[in-house]
């Protein structure tokens, strides 16, 4: 099968998807077009245009499949090349312009939004890596919809929802199967055990969180939890990985300043080795976002064997018990604290196994290729 896939944002999380796409289905002809994560309103808006003049002639070979992110501008890139109009056509969405918490640090123009619906619309299937990503992008467009003054098309939920489905990204099958690190490793890898008031536990909690340095991935919330740990003299080590940028919020600098002795790790690891050396080291992977469709890397720390405290919302109740989730909702900042400091003592006193599903992808590749030979088939 002779594949073109476009990714038009190429986050890292896209990144991984479509090089695992590739290594899965190593016997099909990918054709791959990348523009890079920068730029966000000209890039979503200007990714037709740039393919469409800068590859024209790559965009008209014969193709059997298109698969596309949900960032690009599919309805301008078919008027600009209408040979791709007669494709069969998937769009995965890792994300949706609905989704995201309101804030002053959002987006607010609502053409981001406009472009995910018109390119839903344009595809025969739409993948959605988890039921919360297309529920909220339903809702969404149900909720825009609403807004718009006349010559509002009906049934425009309904047309996509029929051609939906949820498959999520992918995890390496190497993140499966990894042994845990021995206790004298674990202790070389995060410091010494020993505190100045020793709490009730009798080692540190190793506590790992891993996501980008942004606002959207809660910081003040985990400053806060952070604080409540030291205030009851919990003692604990913290490994702060993630992607780090230039600019990013107060609260990475307040927990560098305010809990240096507890940080073994502050910021992006650059070596895999010893990213992997985390994971399986762990006692406990905490998440704090107020924005995440599947959680890559809360789902990669689970697979290592790090149990999971989650705030309870977003698209973490799909992937684990009641167990590992604490109550955010409606609840204040010290309320959340509160209840995420309570789970994570949990955690440490119980061993609580993590049942989550095999994401893997040995598993999954058969329910990809399933959706790609019937939209084929169908055209």
């Amino acid at each position: 099968m002779k594949v073109l896939l476009l990714s038009a944002y190429d986050a890292d999380s896209h990144q991984s998807w479509r090089k695992g796409l590739a290594t899965a289905f190593s016997d099909w002809e990918w054709t791959v077009l990348t523009l890079p994560p920068r730029y966000f309103s000209w890039r979503i808006r200007g990714n037709s245009l740039t393919w469409a003049m800068e590859q024209r002639s790559l965009l008209e070979r014969p193709y059997d499949l298109l698969i596309v992110t949900s960032m690009t501008d599919l309805s301008a890139l078919r008027g600009f090349v209408p040979s791709l109009a007669s494709l069969p056509t998937i769009v995965y969405f890792h994300e949706n312009q609905f989704g995201y918490p309101n804030s002053d640090k959002a987006h607010s123009s609502v053409e981001p939004q406009v472009l995910n619906l018109y390119t839903a619309l344009c595809a025969d299937h739409i993948l959605f890596n988890s039921a919360y990503n297309r529920d909220t992008f339903l809702a969404g467009v149900e909720a825009l919809l609403k807004r718009l003054p006349d010559h509002v098309p009906k049934n425009i939920r309904p047309s996509i929802e029929k051609r939906a489905s949820v498959l999520p990204v992918p995890l390496a099958d190497s993140c499966y199967g990894h042994a845990r690190l021995s206790e004298r490793e674990r202790q070389a890898l995060w410091g010494d055990a020993s505190s100045s008031e020793r709490a009730a536990l009798a080692a540190p909690i190793k506590l790992l969180w891993a996501a980008r340095w942004e606002y959207d991935k809660g910081p003040d919330l985990l400053l806060a939890i952070l604080d409540s740990l030291q205030a009851q003299k919990i003692d604990f080590r913290l490994c702060l990985l993630g992607q780090t940028f230039r600019q990013y919020p107060e609260a990475f600098d307040q927990i560098r300043e305010r809990f240096q002795p507890q940080l073994v790790q502050y910021g992006y690891e650059e070596s895999g080795e010893r990213y992997r050396q985390w994971l399986v080291s762990a006692d406990v992977v905490l998440s704090t976002a107020l924005h995440e469709f599947q959680g890559l890397a809360v789902l990669e720390a689970m697979a290592a064997g790090c149990r999971p405290a989650l705030p309870k919302r977003l698209a973490y109740p799909e992937w684990v018990s009641e167990d590992f989730l604490y109550d955010v909702g409606g609840l204040s900042l010290e309320r959340q604290a509160e209840n995420a400091l309570e789970l994570i003592l949990s955690l440490g006193r119980k061993e609580l196994s993590v049942e989550i599903p095999d994401l893997s992808w040995s598993q999954l590749k058969s329910q990809y290729a399933d959706v790609f030979h019937s939209v084929v088939e169908a055209s």
